[in-house]
């Protein structure tokens, strides 16, 4: 878990990667001060309740909003609210249209098909035009109320705050697995959070937009912001009771998250310099196949024959030809690297504000 920065220093921050402010809207010329992300998947029944609840929040001046700079009891942050709409079935959608006509700060986006929640996230994030970005998933389990709390940790140093929910309301087969998978990404990765798997946290903008995400890696968002050099704090949150629906979390994404840790431990370690991991050992079973053959040859130049050494002709020619492919992907990752570019506009199929 990375130290937080002095305020002034993180103000300025101005990552790799970061889109810059032509590109996505200046959130002072727009006026924003927070943008709240909210990946869902057939949540209609819950929708209306936790929009409501997130307007009251954030249009309530009685709150602290200090950490946006807008002094105790005088005013409200100004806001927007993007609903990212990962192909739901259930006409959520249609509700979420229907909500945006009559309130400009809704703003709706509905992905092509069930892409998952990364990508969710992901557009979300490309499209939030606020200083601070808060992630919040739409069952109304996390309590938006933790908001301002989240937001005055954030404005004491840190880049990232993520939501650590110690008392759950899950079943116990989710808290186990979900304990278990924590543990284990605490201890590979040294990120010391006690809930990295949480949907609920506040990012400074420049943050949310240089993170990239794809598949299930959203539960690593800590993780690789670390890397990155972010300061990552965590603060306690109320978990409630899911009142809608039921959860799809279980011992099954619990195993694709540990597939998925070791992507991240490489992503994280060898993300710019791919080379590094596939070369280097592709040049190392070059070295011995070639050490190999040499001795071979060496055999046949000497006694005229190898001596039934063919064996190991055949390893050493096995040797050579994995270092070469090995050595070979490491440079087309590094091309790979250096000029990967995404585009996450193309998997939007419709818009609303």
């Amino acid at each position: 878990m990375g130290e937080p920065r002095p305020k002034d220093e993180i103000r300025s921050i101005a990552p790799a990667g970061y889109v810059g402010d032509d590109a996505l809207g200046d959130p002072s010329a727009q006026g924003l001060d927070i943008s709240l992300v909210i990946p869902l998947h057939n949540e209609s029944a819950s929708l209306r309740l936790l929009i409501d609840e997130c307007r009251a929040v954030l249009q309530d001046p009685r709150q602290d909003w200090t950490a946006l700079g807008i002094p105790a009891g005088t005013e409200a942050p100004r806001y927007e609210i993007i609903l990212v709409d990962d192909g739901s079935t259930d006409g959520s959608f249609s509700l979420l249209r229907e909500i945006a006509a009559s309130d400009p700060s809704v703003r709706a986006l509905r992905l092509r098909r069930n892409l998952g929640k990364a990508t969710a996230l992901s557009v979300g994030f490309a499209q939030a035009a606020g200083e601070v970005v808060v992630s919040l998933d739409a069952d109304l389990q996390d309590d938006p109320h933790e908001i301002p709390r989240m937001l005055a940790l954030l404005d004491t140093g840190y880049d990232l705050v993520s939501g650590w929910k110690r008392k759950r309301h899950d079943s116990v087969a989710r808290v186990v697995a979900s304990r278990l998978f924590n543990l284990v990404v605490r201890r590979s990765s040294g990120v010391e959070l006690h809930d990295l798997n949480s949907g609920f946290k506040a990012y400074r903008r420049g943050v949310a937009q240089d993170i990239r995400i794809y598949g299930e890696l959203h539960r690593f968002i800590p993780v690789i912001a670390a890397w990155k050099g972010y300061a990552v704090g965590e603060i306690e949150v109320e978990h409630r009771p899911r009142r809608f629906g039921r959860s799809r979390y279980g011992w099954g994404r619990a195993f694709r998250g540990m597939m998925d840790l070791v992507t991240v431990m490489f992503l994280t370690r060898f993300d710019a310099r791919p080379a590094h991991f596939f070369s280097l050992p592709g040049a190392f079973l070059m070295s011995v196949g070639l050490a190999v053959l040499a001795y071979i040859a060496y055999l046949r130049l000497t006694y005229g024959e190898i001596l039934g050494r063919h064996p190991l002709l055949a390893f050493g020619v096995l040797l050579v030809l994995a270092g070469l492919q090995l050595f070979t992907s490491g440079l087309l990752g590094e091309m790979l690297a250096a000029h990967s570019d995404r585009d996450e506009t193309s998997i939007v199929r419709e818009r609303v504000n």
